[in-house]
């Protein structure tokens, strides 16, 4: 059994260089990173790489001192579980501004928590930093090593300080675990779109676990969501929207299933995004839901499928994601009737290019039919990985021709020939005919609602490629 890797948590007040840090570590530009102070509010975990050494790193909220309860408050708290649940405790502090009362405060409670501590003093590039470097010893917490987490200087300093924290046999044994990085899911490459098969070929069942990206508009609770699945305040919460920032990714499982719950910022219409940080944040969600494999569309019951939700959904069925909605804070509507008939109705009217498409309504504040939703989204993950063998998808074809013929423009009837299925993820088709380019996009349509119904393919997005030519599977044509 492997080894389970050592945790490091970074800390520090806002803005000394943390979340360039955890990137720099990481190897992916995975935490929102901007000049001004308080950008990270949730703790981000990912899997890190140091030479040789392997750890999981924590990314964490700067520490404040806040009024009780005050979302300053909360972030904070959460930093303080990260370093509970830490190993050793990366505390970074800005070399150019020197130590401040705030640094020295949050030493002190360091002290008391009793994990080991490497102080990186961040940003000292120069000789002008030395003094700032030198004055923090004076912190208590051991040999301050000087550091740019942007340009990668101090690498080897940090390495040899985390070998000595943590100890060296252990880390290196844990070096060696077999597998394959529990962070591969990436804000700057998506997966290849979709899988190819050749005929009698079944689809591979992908390593690792099932990506489920938590999309919405701002503060429709999809963190409240995300914690109420998992059992634990993991995700910051509150009345606040827009409190999400970075794409959290969580890992879970559920009924034996490996699951990576992935919270994601609330999105706006992009003409009212004026703050550049929330233009980040907006790029983060749309990068996570080009990478996930189902999206929960989470809606608000009291506002459901209002336009800019109607925008997400298509940008999910664009990308040929399987998609799920839920609706959230069901416990509050008086006319639960009239509201599920409305939102029927949007949800034929403004997606037909995903009928059927589950929607499950909830409340993840209650934690009210939780495992409804889960049911569903892995309902729509095997369909969203179905495969059709090429005999049964040409025999019906064939009904579908006699039932409806293609046109005949110019007089010139259009002859489709043969159809299979090119990949999954989603489902895809190709259907070979002649005149490929004028076969309308209303017959298409008619062939995708037909499989749909006859091949149980609701909600999934599904893609026909029209082409022209010799067969590739008749060997006499």
């Amino acid at each position: 059994m492997d080894r389970p890797l050592p945790l490091v948590a970074i800390v520090g007040r806002p803005n000394v260089g943390k979340s360039t840090l955890f990137n720099r570590l990481v190897g992916k530009r995975l935490a929102l990173v901007d000049d001004r102070p308080g950008v990270t509010r949730d703790r981000r975990e990912a899997e890190a790489q140091l030479y040789d050494l392997r750890f999981r790193l924590f990314d964490t909220a700067g520490l404040e001192e806040a009024a009780a309860d005050s979302l300053a408050d909360r972030m904070t708290r959460q930093t303080q579980e990260a370093v509970g649940h830490a190993d050793v405790v990366l505390f970074v502090f800005d070399a150019r501004a020197g130590l401040v009362p705030q640094d020295e405060h949050f030493a002190r409670w360091l002290r008391r928590c009793g994990r080991p501590v490497i102080v990186l003093a961040n940003k000292a590039e120069g000789r002008v930093q030395e003094l700032a470097t030198a004055e923090a010893f004076k912190l208590g917490l051991g040999e301050p090593l000087p550091f740019s987490a942007e340009h990668g200087l101090g690498l080897g300093d940090l390495h040899e300080a985390l070998l000595a924290a943590l100890g060296d046999k252990a880390v290196r044994e844990a070096a060696k675990a077999k597998g394959r990085r529990d962070d591969d899911w990436s804000l700057e490459s998506p997966p290849a779109d979709g899988v190819d098969l050749v005929e009698g070929e079944e689809p591979e069942e992908p390593k690792g676990p099932i990506q489920l990206a938590i999309v919405g508009r701002p503060n429709v609770g999809k963190s409240t969501l995300v914690n109420r699945l998992i059992g634990e305040e993991r995700l910051l919460t509150g009345p606040e929207a827009g409190i999400t920032r970075d794409a959290i990714a969580v890992d879970w499982t559920w009924k034996g299933q490996a699951l990576r719950l992935i919270d994601t910022a609330g999105l706006r219409k992009r003409g009212r995004i004026d703050d550049k940080v929330e233009k980040l944040a907006g790029a983060d969600t749309r990068r996570a839901i080009r990478y996930a494999q189902v999206v929960v569309l989470v809606v608000d019951a009291a506002q459901p499928l209002e336009k800019q939700d109607l925008t997400i959904a298509e940008q999910v069925i664009e990308e040929g994601r399987a998609l799920v909605i839920a609706v959230n804070k069901w416990d509050a509507v008086e006319d639960a009737k009239a509201t599920q008939e409305l939102i029927r109705d949007r949800v034929e009217i403004a997606l037909p290019r995903a009928k059927g498409l589950p929607v499950v309504t909830l409340s993840a504040l209650r934690g009210q039919k939780l495992d409804r939703l889960l049911d569903a989204c892995l309902k729509a993950y095997q369909v969203w990985n179905r495969r059709i063998r090429t005999a049964d998808l040409n025999r019906w074809l064939e009904s579908m021709l006699s039932a409806h013929p293609p046109p005949a423009p110019a007089g010139r009837r259009i002859r489709i020939k043969y159809m299979t299925q090119a990949k999954v993820r989603p489902p895809t088709f190709a259907v070979f005919a002649s005149q490929a380019n004028d076969l309308p996009t209303a017959y298409l349509r008619y062939l995708e609602n037909g499989l749909r119904q006859d091949f149980g393919l609701p909600g999934t997005p599904i893609r026909i490629l029209v082409k022209g030519g010799r067969n590739p599977y008749d060997k006499d044509s």
